[in-house]
């Protein structure tokens, strides 16, 4: 081996030094790429609940909001959403008294958080399809048909109050909870609608005839009141005038009259047996005895 071939080997060797951490940070670069490629990483938003899987089996822990690591390929996070959801269901069903009854209520429910493993577990994803919605119907029709139409309206809050409770119960089983519900609407058939109409407009009529009657009646007891003292009031008048009385109310009738006397004396005229007299201005007494009173009154 001449010194060109040891001068050769010598820069081969150095350039496999040089490119041997190249290599190696490559490598290293690759896997990390690869790594992140795999995303090991789940980001839960508000409102929502990681469920975990192992090779696709439901572990026990439940991921809350926030970041949180998964080994790749081994591990599935799956995301629930338990924030409180709304479902509008629209049913036809009937009355007690075989009435036809459009029925809409709206529902407001949610997951309980800490079960939602078991919720996927047992129900999945797609639990409003499989349990919301037919067991809103189903107690819809059930309670209906427990009242009346006309009580469906009377008793709206106690419809309204049985089908919420049977509701929670139903899905307490399957770990959700009812927050609210409501009776939307209730519709029923034209004919019925017109009668119920037209009995209301009846017992109106009723009610104002009713009202009528009775002010008639306590006007006529206030006349009857009143006249009975006002008839009382003249008894006890006339129970207090005695002759006494009636003799001291002429005198005063004939002071009055002496009061307004002029001083001239009665003029005698004509020779016969009985001569006029000419009394001039003075007074006369009229009896009042046919006033409620029986007394006399001066009259000038």
């Amino acid at each position: 081996m001449d010194e060109r071939d040891v001068y050769r080997a010598k820069e081969a060797m150095q350039s496999a030094m040089k490119k041997g951490p190249m290599r190696l940070a490559l490598i290293i670069g690759a896997i990390l790429v690869f790594f992140l490629f795999l995303n090991p990483w789940v980001q839960l938003g508000a409102g929502e609940r990681g469920v975990v899987l192992n090779f696709g089996a439901v572990q026990k822990n439940v991921l809350g909001e926030g970041l949180h690591f998964r080994v790749p390929v081994v591990q599935k996070v799956v995301p629930m959403d338990v924030k409180v959801q709304k479902s509008l269901t629209k049913s036809a069903a009937s009355s007690s008294d075989l009435q036809e009854v459009s029925s809409e209520v709206t529902l407001n429910y949610h997951i309980i958080p800490d079960k939602a493993n078991i919720v996927y577990q047992s129900i999945g994803i797609h639990f409003k399809e499989r349990i919301i919605d037919p067991a809103v119907q189903e107690v819809v029709k059930a309670v209906t048909a427990r009242y009346s139409a006309e009580e469906l309206i009377t008793k709206r809050p106690a419809v309204s109050e049985a089908m919420k409770s049977n509701l929670t119960e139903r899905f307490m089983a399957h770990n959700i909870a009812v927050d609210a519900f409501s009776i939307v609407d209730f519709s029923f058939s034209k004919i019925f609608t017109e009668a119920i109409e037209s009995k209301q407009t009846a017992e109106q009529h009723a009610q104002k005839a009713k009202r009528d009657l009775e002010r008639i009646k306590i006007e006529a007891e206030q006349k009857i009141t009143a006249a009975k003292a006002e008839a009382e009031s003249l008894r006890l008048q006339r129970a207090n005038i005695s002759l006494d009385l009636i003799e001291l109310r002429k005198v005063e009738a004939n002071l009055k009259a002496i009061d307004k006397w002029n001083g001239i004396l009665p003029q005698v005229t004509g020779g016969g047996v009985v001569p006029f007299i000419g009394v001039g201005e003075m007074p006369v007494f009229k009896s009042t005895l046919d006033s409620p009173y029986g007394l006399y009154h001066l009259s000038v």
